[in-house]
């Protein structure tokens, strides 16, 4: 825990002191009383008290000092907080080879409802924009916070032949760019742009410019070595088995999953590599992201706490005074 006004602490010096005052007059009330040798006498002129108990408002009065004294200082502490004005681009394959049936009930249909859902996910603040490719890429919906327009885009994706992969990823970032600067006010107080995140689920190799031009121009290597340099981290979704299979010009033709692209592209991009083989399995690595894109770790004022220990301490001790000495401590 750290202190927004550590100074404050200095008072605790004062509590301290006190502490220190309160045991002494105790030392010096029981010197007294043995210097009084009629001990008969004292009982009936002396007051009764309750024991030990009478300690307890003071004890409760400078421990509301002490806590109320940390409050001031401005106790900080790390939170999870909603992001604000972050954007991210989710970008999603809808090549042929997402008609395959290996994920029930297709690779499309599973990618459009937990697309869905991990829009309904993310955090309000977060604006959220759809990019669809093939053998090009597309924006559907531009950054926004209305997820009502993003989960009409979704249900509206169309296959279509190819995989650039590259272009998607260039796609996106332009659409974040374009957005980062129409922003009102711009940048932060700070001069930072508002962070960006790229979400990319895709199926298979990259057909356009080819499977081995990832890394030409517009190649999929060399978008997320862009995006790096950008600070635009790529979190990639490999969706689909290596059994998967669509009926192509009247035979089947295989379409297993390139894990090893995607995790490259992660890996190059600064993002994150993720797995799912099933819908529920999709779902849950939205769930991880939207957890992870929505909110961020951040010191936020923690005294509230503090300050409400304190003020019931003090109430305590108030209280305890008055029922136990019928007086204040």
């Amino acid at each position: 825990m750290t202190f927004a006004s550590p100074w404050w602490l200095l008072g605790l010096l004062v509590v301290a002191a006190m502490v220190g005052g309160y045991v002494w007059l105790l030392r010096r009330r029981r010197r007294d009383v043995v210097r009084f040798t009629n001990l008969e006498l004292l009982e009936t002129v002396a007051p009764k008290r309750p024991g030990r108990l009478r300690h307890l408002p003071a004890i409760a009065m400078i421990a509301a000092l002490a806590v109320l004294t940390v409050a001031l200082a401005g106790p900080q502490a790390m939170a999870k907080v909603p992001r604000n004005r972050a954007t991210v681009m989710l970008v999603i394959d809808v090549s042929l080879s997402m008609k395959a049936t290996d994920v029930a009930p297709s690779r499309l249909a599973a990618a459009q409802s937990a697309a869905k859902q991990f829009a309904d996910q993310l955090t309000p603040g977060v604006n959220l924009g759809l990019v669809s490719f093939a053998g090009t890429a597309a924006v559907l919906v531009s950054p926004t916070t209305d997820r009502a327009g993003v989960k009409n885009g979704v249900d509206n994706l169309a296959l279509a032949e190819s995989t650039a992969t590259g272009e998607a990823i260039f796609t996106a970032m332009q659409s974040i760019d374009t957005f980062s600067r129409s922003l009102q006010g711009g940048p932060d107080q700070e001069g930072v742009p508002p962070p960006s995140r790229v979400v990319l689920l895709s199926d298979g190799t990259q057909t356009v410019p080819g499977p081995d031009g990832e890394n030409e121009p517009r190649g999929s290597f060399t978008a997320a070595s862009e995006a790096a340099a950008r600070g635009i981290p790529v979190s990639t979704i490999s969706f689909g088995t290596s059994y998967g299979s669509i009926e192509l010009d009247g035979g089947r033709t295989p379409v297993a999953v390139d894990d090893a692209s995607m995790e490259r592209i992660a890996t190059l991009s600064g993002g994150r590599f993720f797995t799912a083989a099933t819908e529920s399995e999709l779902r849950a690595v939205y769930s991880d992201l939207s957890e992870e894109l929505g909110y961020e770790e951040r010191e936020v004022d923690a005294s509230r706490p503090w300050m409400i220990g304190g003020f019931l301490l003090l109430i305590s001790g108030l209280g305890a005074g008055i029922l136990l000495g019928r007086r204040l401590p």
